[in-house]
């Protein structure tokens, strides 16, 4: 399983020279597995991934943690919801008092967007979710709610021998009553248990988090606690805040790992990698 990042930036789209190494486009992840094409959120980077896809590819499994709009913004940018021959299945939660359909109607129409929902050309499928276990071939995609404002998901996908846990939302020192000593009452802990890799909501300085407590992202150090609860292999900081600058995470991520003997790797995701579990 190889996982391709087409962005990793949080709450804003960030472009400049001053972000290139890490990226601007907000979440979209590819998932690269035999000839399944699935992806998890649609933010700015699902632009450009439309852009890559081969021609084969004649079915899309898109699935959305939540519909904040960092989240979504790039959908209607994404060609391949504009070519009939192409069957898109949208996955996503429903919200508290609205359906998933509802929710995504609000973003395709005007006065934010100029086509609507039911005019796109594909063959469009919306699928609610919430604590949900669903197989695309040898696939097993898992969601559980996580700890961020709205109804917000993260997914686990497995196959037989490796795990990723993608969790680019989450607060998981607002959601436990014993963070980090008690991963049963710990967000995300289902997601994120034993994976081999896991991309985390990591956005703030550890500073910053306290002015920012309740707004449903974490600090690197949180981060960090969780993967360490949940023994990860290997930890990507994820939803890099769009005020800091490619300088100041690789500053950050130094910081973060500095003196400390961790159990697993630590690194900064960033846009175009490609991430490859092998084996």
């Amino acid at each position: 399983m190889k996982i391709k990042v087409w962005g990793c930036r949080g709450s804003l789209p960030s472009p400049g020279p001053e972000n290139v190494e890490f990226g601007g486009n907000t979440s979209c992840v590819e998932i690269i597995q035999d000839d399944i094409c699935i992806i998890l959120d649609g933010g700015s980077g699902i632009q450009r991934l439309g852009t890559q896809l081969s021609p084969e590819v004649k079915r899309i499994d898109l699935f959305l943690t939540h519909l904040h709009l960092d989240h979504i913004m790039g959908l209607g940018f994404f060609q391949q919801l504009y070519n009939p021959n192409i069957v898109v299945n949208v996955y996503g939660p429903a919200g508290s008092n609205e359906n998933l359909v509802t929710r995504l109607r609000r973003y395709f129409s005007p006065p934010l967007f100029p086509v609507r929902l039911q005019e796109l050309p594909c063959q469009l499928n919306i699928i609610e979710i919430d604590e949900t276990e669903i197989s695309i071939g040898n696939l097993k995609i898992t969601s559980s709610y996580v700890c961020h404002p709205g109804p917000t998901v993260g997914y686990r996908i497995e196959t037989e021998k490796h795990i990723l846990a993608y969790i680019p939302d989450n607060e998981p020192a607002l959601g436990s009553i014993d963070f980090p000593n008690n991963p049963e009452w710990t967000a995300g802990y289902a997601i994120a248990k034993d994976a081999d890799l896991l991309l985390h909501d990591a956005q703030y300085k550890n500073e910053e988090y306290s002015n920012r407590i309740g707004w449903g992202h974490s600090s690197l150090e949180d981060a960090i606690k969780f993967a360490d609860m949940c023994k990860v292999k290997k930890l990507l900081f994820f939803h890099h805040d769009p005020l800091h600058n490619d300088n100041q995470l690789k500053n950050l991520l130094e910081a973060s790992v500095l003196d400390k003997k961790l159990p697993f790797e630590v690194g900064m995701c960033a846009e175009g990698m490609v991430y490859d579990l092998k084996g």
